[in-house]
């Protein structure tokens, strides 16, 4: 699918030089196909989508962390004014 259509915007560009209206179509039909491939997530510009796979795993993984960043220091936030007071008091 994808020689075709590259042969395709090249068979089109190269009759643009004998008519502009077809160097029109050409970029036409090559904006649709990268329009159509970012759409859905893959098409034939990313080929099997699997190198989104990787980033989908870093983006869950980030979000985990987040998470429980987010939770922990929530959770511990009174113990650690407590001992940094602690600290602070007795040092100075």
């Amino acid at each position: 699918m994808f020689v075709l259509l590259l042969v395709l915007i090249v068979v089109l560009f190269g009759l643009g030089f004998l008519h502009p209206f077809w160097w029109v179509a050409a970029a036409v039909l090559l904006f649709g196909a990268t329009r159509h491939g970012r759409d859905r997530g893959g098409g034939w510009i990313r080929g099997d989508g699997s190198d989104l796979g990787g980033y989908r795993d870093y983006q869950e993984r980030r979000d985990r962390r987040d998470r429980w960043d987010r939770r922990y220091s929530r959770q511990n936030r009174a113990r650690w004014r407590r001992e940094d007071r602690r600290d602070h008091e007795g040092g100075g």
